[in-house]
């Protein structure tokens, strides 16, 4: 047969084939008699011609483990083995008659020149968000091939994506013809030439406009597929992890990560008009800061030193210096997790200001929360994306419920919101995740969870708040901060920096963080953390 697979089976000299559809494998057995084939029609592709060798399937009678297959048997699946050796025939035949075709038209295709008619206007360099300006005007636009369709030998579709947006793009007669044209695939990079006309009434392209192209330039070739061959939405999850760095040129990756930086940029704005000061805080530490079980630890020149868990530490040093501050950095925790809401490394909004009560405390929160939403909601990019990622989103009102922690410990057992194995929550337990998330569904408003017991906080914490966000006022009285040292058995000699904030003209203070991350998969209705992260970290995973 013509067929390579079963050329090289017939190269095989069998007396005789095993099979067994109780204990046989068509993919991993050999068929011989302790390693038998599951089919007698794998049996037969496996010899690849006739006449076969003896085949045997397992025996009815008791005591014996293989009989010679029945006659009648053996024909029908004789006439099923040429039937399909026929196809397999016609098959490799087509694909012989496309590829002689393919290398014809590419010869072909070789010999079509196109050049840039230097009688047009020269063309204005543009990017594709700029389109609207330049309508009526010949343009230059560089891009990635995003979608690509042809339409017979003389016309061809091509959305454009250059990073400001998508271009749809009409190329036709010889500039369809050429060999670029003929290898162009998805995500190849192209330069396209050509008048930028508004599409006619009941049409509907990207931005309202579609580029009538002149000429253009193949700069960067891709494989056959295009990253689609590679990856796609419904490819395993590790897959598309490996894949990551092709999966954000997709548009939904691209939407949460432009959103992404638009809040980003609404967070600094909100600080910026609140008069706090940009801080940049050192990630390499001698000190932990949430607890030693979640610490990466690391060889410093000789030295032990740790990723940060938080920049709030460092934070508090400058309130002195700064007043209000603020820092958007990246954390670490050795989170031995790989649920929906946790990363190895994520990025960490705080904030820390000094002669601030309790109060004070909630309703920066509260405004920092609506004001950074409000901003993405009326950036003219965010608020679409917005829309279209999660159009039933409601943004935030104040006041925000403030609950106790003992009242919130109330509502969960007077409303039967339990842990997985039935039990009530107890006071001194902290509250997780989906019982946070029930009991806010149910009241149908934020909540300010506040007054937690200190035994379940970090050991400057004297108040926390929140789940998005978490804050406290910090402790400023000199011994009470030495005693929480002592209580959590820590050694205070790393700690002097911070101590001395204590000794130098101590002032109450108070400060929070949240994550990024876990802020943009409640805008943007993200069900996993890892959609709203370029690259995610967490346990086996640090690649690409």
């Amino acid at each position: 047969m013509a067929n390579e697979t079963t050329e090289q089976m017939a190269q095989m000299s069998l007396g005789e084939l095993y099979t067994s559809e109780k204990h046989g494998s068509d993919e991993t057995g050999d068929g011989t008699a302790d390693r038998p084939l599951k089919t007698a029609m794998q049996a037969m592709r496996k010899a690849g011609k006739e006449p076969f060798p003896t085949i045997y399937v397992d025996a009815k009678e008791e005591g014996q483990k293989y009989e010679v297959i029945a006659k009648s048997q053996l024909k029908k699946l004789t006439k099923l083995w040429k039937d399909e050796c026929k196809k397999i025939e016609a098959r490799l035949k087509k694909e012989k008659e496309d590829a002689e075709k393919r290398a014809k038209a590419i010869e072909e295709a070789k010999k079509v020149v196109i050049t840039e008619d230097k009688s047009l206007p020269a063309p204005t360099c543009i990017k594709i968000r700029d389109g609207k300006e330049h309508r009526g005007k010949r343009v230059k636009i560089r891009g990635w091939v995003h979608r690509l369709r042809r339409q017979g030998k003389n016309m061809m579709f091509i959305v454009l994506r250059d990073g400001s947006g998508y271009l749809q793009s009409v190329l036709t007669d010889q500039l369809c013809q050429t060999y670029e044209a003929i290898i162009l695939n998805t995500e190849s990079t192209v330069t396209l030439y050509g008048m930028l006309q508004e599409v006619p009434e009941g049409k509907e392209a990207p931005g309202g406009h579609e580029l009538q192209v002149d000429y253009w330039e193949l700069v960067g070739e891709s494989p056959a597929g295009g990253a689609e061959a590679e990856i796609n939405q419904l490819s395993n999850p590790d897959v598309q992890l490996d894949k990551r760095h092709l999966m954000i040129r997709g548009e939904n990756c691209s939407k949460v990560l432009r959103l992404r930086s638009i809040l980003m940029k609404a967070f600094v704005d909100h600080y910026t008009d609140r008069g706090y000061e940009w801080i940049s805080p050192p990630t390499l530490v001698q000190t932990q800061c949430e607890g030693g079980s979640t610490l990466f630890d690391f060889n410093f020149f000789g030295e032990k030193a740790y990723l940060t868990q938080s920049s709030q530490l460092y934070l508090e040093t400058c309130i002195p210096s700064f007043g209000d501050v603020f820092c958007i950095e990246q954390s670490y925790r050795a989170e031995q997790s790989r649920t929906r809401r946790h990363l190895a490394s994520y990025t960490h909004v705080e904030a820390e200001c000094p002669f601030i009560s309790f109060d004070d405390l909630l309703d920066r929160i509260e405004d920092l929360v609506c004001d950074v939403v409000d901003r993405v909601l009326k950036h003219p990019v965010g608020g679409e994306l917005m829309k279209d990622l999660h159009p039933e989103f409601v943004a935030p009102t104040r006041p925000f419920l403030r609950m106790p922690y003992k009242d919130a410990i109330q509502y969960l057992k007077d409303n039967g919101i339990t842990k997985e194995d039935g039990t009530l929550y107890e006071f001194g337990e902290d509250i997780p995740e989906m019982p946070e998330r029930k009991m806010t569904d149910k009241i149908g408003r934020p909540i300010l969870l506040n007054r937690f017991p200190a035994g379940i906080k970090a050991f400057y914490m004297s108040r926390c708040v929140g789940e998005i966000v978490g804050g406290s006022m910090r402790m400023h009285d000199y011994q009470e901060l030495m005693d929480a040292y002592k209580a959590n058995e820590l050694d205070a000699k790393p700690y002097y920096w911070y101590t001395d904030q204590r000794r130098y003209g101590t002032s109450p203070h108070g400060g929070y963080g949240l994550g990024l991350e876990r802020f943009l998969c409640w805008i943007a209705n993200r069900y996993h953390i890892r959609e709203a992260t370029l690259y995610p970290r967490f346990v086996g995973r640090c690649t690409p």
